[in-house]
């Protein structure tokens, strides 16, 4: 399934990759994923753009979501967050997407990728 890769999508992409995070927080996003109140402040989008996103982004096998253990909540005195994570198809596919999505949008650029789509599919 081919993922449109506006903007935000794009700028949730480079966060569930670790990209402009640092050493462990970038492994991090990577291995244990991030909860939506992290992926939006990461972001800066709203729950609104955001949510949607990711459930494009799972609906498309690029995504997984899981809660957290009810014991790491309960420690905390909070309620359960909860995560997503790339799936091994979106962590190979989504750096090649973003690549593809930069090159389409630089001045000049024609191929025969349809704007906005990931790998020039509908």
């Amino acid at each position: 399934m081919s993922v449109k890769m506006t903007l935000h999508t794009q700028t949730v992409l480079r966060a569930l990759l670790g990209r402009g995070a640092e050493g462990e927080r970038r492994t991090a996003a990577l291995a244990e994923g991030l909860y939506g109140l992290e992926l939006s402040r990461m972001t800066g989008l709203p729950n609104g753009t955001l949510f949607p996103i990711l459930e494009r982004l799972r609906q498309a096998g690029w995504v997984e979501r899981y809660w957290e253990a009810d014991a790491s909540a309960e420690a905390e005195g909070r309620p359960r967050r909860r995560f997503y994570r790339l799936t091994h198809y979106g962590a190979e596919r989504a750096p090649h997407a973003l690549a593809e999505a930069t090159a389409a949008a630089a001045p000049g650029h024609t191929s025969g990728l349809r704007p906005g789509l990931a790998g020039g599919t509908g």
